[in-house]
């Protein structure tokens, strides 16, 4: 593990006044509104608290997508401000002050549901995957990353899958097995992501479709330069999308994995993220006449669904 992830020794806290904390969750709370175009709709699910905390999480997680995000920072600059984001939270978990509300509310999340402090930085660590792959210059073919699955697998775990296993700490769970399921849902949501937005990071100068899978359909970064054939990119779309719906079958066998309360959104969450690849699936994979997305209804209407589920017996 990188630098990012050095973890000191074992923290003593001072904790913050009530009133301090409830500011601090407000914060993350309106960072999570205004970003989390997905997510948020399973946090409002959840009962306050653990609402609260997973909103503390997507704000720690969103400042360090930003800084990984930032077109106008060079990349050394980057790693050294994400190092400074991961050394910031261990210093309020060492309890010392800090004006930041999200730090001040990750690290009462990260006491409260007693989250491994090394799944937080591996939050950090997974963002910075993205520094560390040097996109291509503008107007050559995009960089690919991964040659194989595998090597993607591996990026999907700690980008998306260490995402989910902080989640299931959160939700509550006693199975061991959650674990592994949660592992496989991240991944399945990430494929989506990645099958949704290859125009838009092809347009960046990445891939993050495998190098083995675009030879094998007779595809190349080349392909991806000037007007793209959407019809030649279907059937490898349709296997990534194959591979994701196997994965979502373990978010749908997680939910009775959680404590009650949170089966809900994690339903809403998994039944969100699987019907935008449907959605994708029934525009025959042409993601790249425009961005694909469940409306503001459809997703409305799944909440509305999951809230009545939670109240099941």
């Amino acid at each position: 593990m990188s630098t990012l992830t050095q973890n000191p020794a074992k923290p003593t806290r001072k904790k913050p006044a009530a009133l301090q904390l409830s500011a601090a969750y407000a914060v993350c709370r309106s960072i999570t509104r205004a970003s989390a175009k997905n997510f948020y709709y399973a946090f409002v699910a959840l009962p306050r608290r653990k609402r609260d905390a997973l909103c503390a999480v997507y704000a720690f997680m969103r400042h360090a997508d930003d800084i990984s995000d930032d077109p106008n920072v060079s990349d050394e600059k980057k790693r050294q401000q994400l190092g400074e984001w991961l050394e910031g939270f261990h210093r309020v978990t060492f309890g010392r002050a800090t004006d930041d509300p999200v730090l001040l509310a990750l690290a009462d999340t990260q006491q409260r549901f007693k989250i491994p402090v090394q799944l937080l930085e591996k939050l950090v660590y997974g963002t910075s995957m993205d520094v560390r792959v040097e996109p291509a210059e503008p107007g050559r073919p995009p960089a690919v990353p991964y040659t194989t699955f595998q090597d993607l697998y591996k990026y999907c775990y700690h980008v998306a899958s260490v995402v989910g296993l902080v989640c299931i700490h959160i939700f509550g769970y006693r199975d061991a097995q959650a674990e592994d399921l949660a592992e496989k849902t991240g991944i399945a949501f990430q494929l989506t992501n990645i099958i949704r937005d290859v125009k838009e990071d092809a347009q960046m100068g990445r891939i993050y479709l495998p190098h083995d899978d675009l030879q094998a359909f007779g595809l190349n970064p080349e392909h991806f330069v000037g007007e793209v054939n959407a019809e030649s990119f279907k059937p490898l779309l349709k296997l990534e999308a194959d591979r994701a719906r196997e994965y979502y079958k373990a978010g749908f066998e997680l939910i009775p994995m959680l404590d009650p309360d949170a089966r809900a959104a994690m339903w809403v969450l998994v039944t969100i993220y699987s019907r935008l690849l449907e959605k994708i699936a029934k525009a025959d994979y042409n993601v790249f006449s425009g961005k694909i997305r469940l409306s503001t209804t459809e997703k409305l209407k799944v909440l509305g669904r999951g809230l009545f589920r939670r109240f099941q017996p």
